[in-house]
């Protein structure tokens, strides 16, 4: 089989969209000398880190063609609704907020209404906004997200209704604008993609094939992060323990975590998500070496039933899974884990969902992601037959539930009285009286000081717990 390779779209290309974000922003000039204000534009994220960064990208062109960020539907002239596709709950909110869309759309028939993200990758889901919804302007997929600014221009310049899904994932674009959501804490994505096709999982066919950036590329925005005064960095991936595979010169991410170590100054490093079966022993050794990288490891296990995870294709049994845990604690033994687990997937019996309990009880997560399965047109976990009932679902999940969140609070209580660094975000967004942050081992921390801390790492004695977070006082000189 002919290996697959990553290209990188071209300056010209780039330069084309550089182009009608210019034409864009002088219509916007000539908006905002007619109107006294400047055009706005809300973006609308749903789904996971990866959908909120390319929000970010978004705004970052967004802002480039001259629009102000706007705070919700009302009120902007241009929305932006950029779906997740991973469960139906999410397609089902994506829907409920076009249908009331169409009122703000007869109020204001300039308004631009823009849908794109995993769900518009979907033949069926495209058909479904075209006809059904035709107040939508316009409509791009994940691979497309780079020409939006060409795009938008058609919409704006051709008064016309644009359905743009690209197919193509081979190439990745750089010197992508960026509009970021904090000041301490930044997304890098260093892979798009996934080529594991787990069989309840949609990515693979929305995000496409596992597609690799440049290490040079990578370490440069980080250095540019790291100058901007950015102190923490997630590098983001489907799988990121199959980075570098794709490029002409292949690297293993564990040496994309050694370079980045080497050539920056970031002081906080974490990633995610690794794949059980993909993460190695080289991995783990620069992870216990390098004090940049966070003793942090979200380690998804989906269930702890060899045979779900046969019918799942994860690659990997229980026991391969619990060696690998071991292998990561004997390295790092203050490891703080974290996991996803799929409740209900197809033909699970009471047997393997007390396996799965089992080993949640053994591992001792810090924090478990639980969701109730989800099933997804076109992938083949949807066509099995033997789909578990609604109502032992929902016992199954309540169970798992309770006994995650009672090791949760055990493993916090361990950390009453105990000082701890704490990296601040800035003040917690429901009590203005106290800031908010996160340890080495992302545990979230609201703690009172008596002054502005943002961006610093300060030691925090931490005097009460609860199930998803410390509490405490900042040591002060």
């Amino acid at each position: 089989m002919k290996k697959r390779t990553t290209t990188q779209v071209s300056r010209e290309e780039m330069e084309k969209q550089a182009y009608f974000s210019r034409c864009i922003a002088e219509k916007n000039a000539t908006f905002a000398a007619g109107k006294g204000r400047k055009p706005v534009a809300f973006v609308r994220t749903f789904g996971c880190q990866m959908n909120e960064h390319d929000s970010e990208k978004i705004a970052g062109m967004l802002e480039m063609m001259g629009f102000e960020t706007g705070t919700g539907f009302e009120g902007a002239d241009l929305i932006v609704i950029n779906t997740c596709c991973v469960r139906e709950n999410a397609e089902e909110k994506v829907f409920g907020h076009l249908g009331a869309l169409k009122g703000l759309k007869r109020e204001n028939p300039d308004l631009i209404i823009a849908v794109c993200g995993c769900m518009t990758e979907q033949p069926h889901i495209v058909e479904e906004i075209r006809k059904t919804y035709r107040h939508v302007d316009l409509v791009f997929g994940t691979h497309s997200l780079h020409v939006m600014p060409e795009l938008l221009w058609r919409v704006i310049d051709g008064k016309t209704r644009v359905f743009e899904i690209s197919k193509t994932d081979t190439e990745v674009a750089e010197n992508v604008p960026v509009k970021r959501n904090g000041s301490v804490h930044a997304w890098v994505t260093i892979m798009y993609g996934c080529d594991n096709f787990c069989t309840y999982c949609i990515v693979p066919y929305v995000r496409g094939r596992e597609r690799s950036r440049q290490p040079a590329a990578i370490v440069e925005e980080i250095k540019g992060l790291a100058e901007a005064g950015y102190k923490e960095v997630t590098l983001l991936g489907q799988n990121v323990n199959s980075y570098g595979k794709d490029l002409p010169e292949p690297v293993t991410f564990a040496e994309l975590l050694d370079t980045i170590c080497e050539n920056t100054v970031i002081e906080r490093i974490r990633f995610m998500t690794s794949h059980p079966k993909d993460i190695s022993d080289e991995l783990i050794d620069v992870m216990a070496a390098r004090p940049a990288v966070c003793r942090q490891l979200h380690l998804p296990v989906q269930s702890g039933s060899t045979n779900l995870l046969r019918r799942m294709n994860r690659h990997y049994t229980r026991e391969q899974y619990l060696e690998r845990v071991r292998k990561v604690r004997e390295k790092m033994p203050d490891v703080a884990l974290t996991t996803d687990i799929i409740v209900g997937f197809p033909g699970e019996t009471e047997e393997n969902f007390e396996d799965t309990l089992s080993l949640v009880e053994e591992v001792r997560f810090d924090q478990a992601y639980t969701f109730i399965y989800s099933r997804r047109v076109g992938t083949p976990a949807a066509a099995y037959p033997d789909q578990v009932p609604d109502d032992v679902v929902k016992d199954r999940f309540e169970r798992l539930l309770a006994l995650q969140n009672r090791i949760s609070r055990e493993i916090n209580d361990g950390f009453l009285g105990a000082t701890v660094d704490v990296l601040c975000d800035g003040l917690s967004k429901t009590n203005s009286e106290r800031y908010t942050g996160r340890t080495e081992g992302n545990k979230i921390v609201n703690f009172t000081a008596s002054k502005d801390h943002t961006g610093e790492t300060v030691k925090v004695k931490i005097d009460s717990v609860q199930t998803w977070s410390l509490e405490g006082a900042a040591v002060e000189d």
